[in-house]
C-alpha cells in the first residue's frame, strides 16, 4: 500500500509525514510525499527535527507530484485550510483524506516558539500515522470503513 502525503510546497509537513510513516510502517506499506508547487528544498528544521526523533532524513527531497514513481492508493493532504492555505487536489482515481496541520514553516517569533510549532506539527502527524498503522487489515481493504476511519483519524490532535 502506497500513501501519498501531499501539500503545496513539500518542504515540511508532507516530508515529516513521509519520513515518520516510513520509519514506523510494516513491510508492504510505504509513504511518499509531494507538492503541487514544491519549494525545491526540505526545510532545515524538518531535517533537524526528524534527526532528533531518530528518524533518518536521508533521501527525502521536495518534489512535484509529477515525479511519483507509483500511483498512490491513498492521498492524504496535510495543508491547513483554516489558515487560508489552498490544498492541492490530486486528480488520480484514489481514496483521499485531509489531515490538516498548520504549516510550521510559517511560524514566527522566538526560536523556541518556532521550534514548538515544528514539534507540534510532528506530534499531530505522528499520532495520526500511529492510529492509521493500528487499523485492522479488514478496515484497510474496505473502502467505506477506511474512509470513515481516515476521517476520524483526522480529528486527532
Amino acid at each position: 500500500m502506497n500513501i501519498l502525503f501531499l501539500c503545496t510546497g513539500n518542504s515540511c509537513r508532507s516530508i515529516l509525514a513521509e519520513a515518520t510513516f516510513n520509519a514506523l510502517a510494516p513491510k508492504g506499506m510505504r509513504a511518499l510525499s509531494a507538492g503541487s508547487q514544491p519549494t525545491g528544498e526540505v526545510h532545515p528544521r524538518s531535517i533537524a527535527l526528524l534527526k532528533s526523533k531518530g528518524i533518518s532524513a536521508a533521501g527525502y527531497y521536495s518534489k512535484s507530484w509529477n515525479e511519483l514513481p507509483v500511483v498512490p492508493d491513498i492521498v492524504i493532504t496535510v495543508c491547513a485550510g483554516a489558515a487560508g492555505e489552498a490544498c492541492p487536489a490530486y486528480l488520480g482515481n484514489v481514496m483521499r483524506a485531509h489531515w490538516g496541520v498548520y504549516d510550521p514553516a510559517k511560524a514566527v517569533g522566538a526560536e523556541d516558539e518556532i521550534n514548538a510549532s515544528f514539534e507540534h506539527a510532528y506530534a499531530v502527524l505522528r499520532k495520526r500515522i500511529e492510529a492509521f498503522l493500528r487499523l485492522d487489515v479488514n478496515i484497510l481493504t474496505d473502502k467505506n470503513l477506511l474512509a470513515k476511519q481516515l476521517g476520524e483519524i483526522a480529528q486527532l490532535t
